[in-house]
């Protein structure tokens, strides 16, 4: 094992079984309390070792630890890229702040997902030493009963990215962050449980996405607090919520989301036409998802994207496909031929804009084009002709089979010849057992001609 990892494991240890009073502050426990789990450093130096992580050289390759104001003289033992990985690395506390910060001052993303941290104090102590960080995963670490002083709060501050996903955290914990967070951009909220929104005594303008998916929020009008807290949004995420219906009280969405430009419903309950055309009063929106909602259930596919696109008019992308311009006209010519024989009080309002775009216009004529699966052909024979119906699906040694009692011929002492008199060619011999009789274009009234072998 590497001698620097070792010394700081070895020194951890001997801090967790010392009961003074400096092993004590270090690691915030109570007297004869000592930390479970792993910590930070004790990570970091296993996993990103020499051994474990070798040193790459050459241009554009390889990672280094550059000189910052806390310098470690073993700093060129331990190769640190600037972003760093340890989820589900059994973490629990920070281990030594001064090591932290010697090896950690050049890291912009850490993903400390799946580890067992339930103290905010904890994560503050890594993060106060990792100035440069800007994206952090908390995912699915205990801290829910873990109260976050706003103090401890301000060590956040140069976050733009943050992900709180299956952390249970409460609502007072995540206003406590956004008041310390000045530059955050993106928010990860989702799977914590939550059935509605708090609202914060402020608005933070910063924020451009939220994802708040996979809980179990039900009424838009706490999905209108996010608006007020967030008015710069750019994309909201509410999928596998079971939002019900979607309100514009006096023009409320365009005044609470001026900004949205995508905005995903999936697996919500939204089961009604008029609520989704409510999402066109947004002045910005250009991506919308929709799948899985009860509203287009009883559609089949081409129906759903067609009647929604028609719907849209202002939507450039739906379900994560681009919408064409020749799509769309596509789409609203079909919502009209859709809905020009619907009883009146049932025809939506955008159906009268699309025929004054287009007129009304004249039902498709219902072309069949699936290939015919049966004929009548006639079968000469000697002098004899015999018309009989064949299936189209089957081979040529499959028919040959079925001319046997019809010829009184074996299949192996037939020829068979195939004319069409619309063709120029004249007759042709069917040498193909394989081949399936519709590949010769056959169809009712064509003619067979059956000769035995000349041995």
């Amino acid at each position: 094992m590497l001698h620097f990892a070792s010394s700081i494991c070895d020194r951890e240890e001997q801090q967790a079984q010392d009961p003074s009073p400096a092993a004590q502050r270090c690691y915030g426990e109570t007297e004869m309390e000592p930390p479970c789990g792993r910590s930070f450093m004790q990570v970091l130096c296993e996993k990103y070792s020499p051994e474990n992580f070798p040193y790459r050289r050459g241009p554009g390759a390889g990672v280094h630890v550059p000189p910052g104001p806390q310098v470690s003289p073993m700093k060129d033992r331990l190769n640190l890229p600037s972003i760093l990985v340890l989820n589900s690395c059994g973490i629990s506390h920070a281990g030594d702040e001064s090591e932290i910060a010697a090896f950690c001052s050049h890291v912009s993303e850490l993903d400390l997902s799946g580890n067992k941290l339930d103290n905010w104090q904890e994560v503050s102590k890594i993060v106060s030493n990792v100035p440069q960080l800007e994206f952090l995963n908390l995912s699915s670490n205990p801290l829910q009963a873990s109260i976050l002083e706003r103090e401890c709060a301000g060590t956040f501050s140069g976050i733009r990215k943050l992900v709180l996903n299956n952390c249970k955290v409460s609502w007072e914990t995540v206003h406590t962050l956004l008041l310390e967070l000045p530059e955050l951009e993106e928010l990860f909220l989702c799977l914590n449980d939550y059935e509605n929104v708090v609202s914060s005594p402020g608005c933070f303008h910063s924020l451009k996405l939220l994802h708040i998916t996979d809980n179990n929020l039900q009424d838009w009008s706490d999905i209108c607090k996010l608006g007020t807290m967030f008015p710069c949004l750019h994309t909201l995420v509410l999928a596998n919520n079971n939002i019900l219906a979607i309100d514009d009280l006096a023009g409320s969405l365009a005044r609470l989301f001026p900004n949205l430009r995508s905005i995903s419903l999936h697996k919500s309950g939204i089961n009604s036409w008029e609520d989704i055309e409510k999402l066109n009063t947004l002045p910005m929106l250009e991506e919308v998802r929709l799948l899985g909602i009860p509203l287009v259930e009883p559609y089949s596919t081409e129906e759903r994207r067609k009647l929604t696109i028609a719907r849209l008019p202002s939507v450039s992308k739906l379900n994560g496909s681009v919408v064409t311009e020749g799509e769309r006209e596509d789409s609203e010519r079909f919502f009209v031929r859709y809905y020009m024989n619907v009883p009146k009080e049932e025809v939506p309002l955008r159906y009268q804009e699309l025929v004054r775009k287009y007129g009304k216009l004249e039902p498709l004529a219902e072309v069949d084009l699936r290939p015919q699966n049966q004929a009548n052909v006639h079968i000469h024979y000697e002098e004899k002709v015999q018309q009989i119906n064949v299936r189209l699906d089957q081979t040529v040694a499959e028919f040959k089979k079925q001319l046997k009692t019809v010829v009184q011929l074996s299949t192996n002492n037939m020829r068979l010849f195939y004319l069409d008199r619309e063709a120029p060619y004249g007759l042709e011999e069917l040498k193909f057992s394989l081949r399936a009789l519709h590949s010769y274009n056959v169809r009712d009234g064509v003619e067979f001609y059956v000769e035995p072998k000349i041995k």
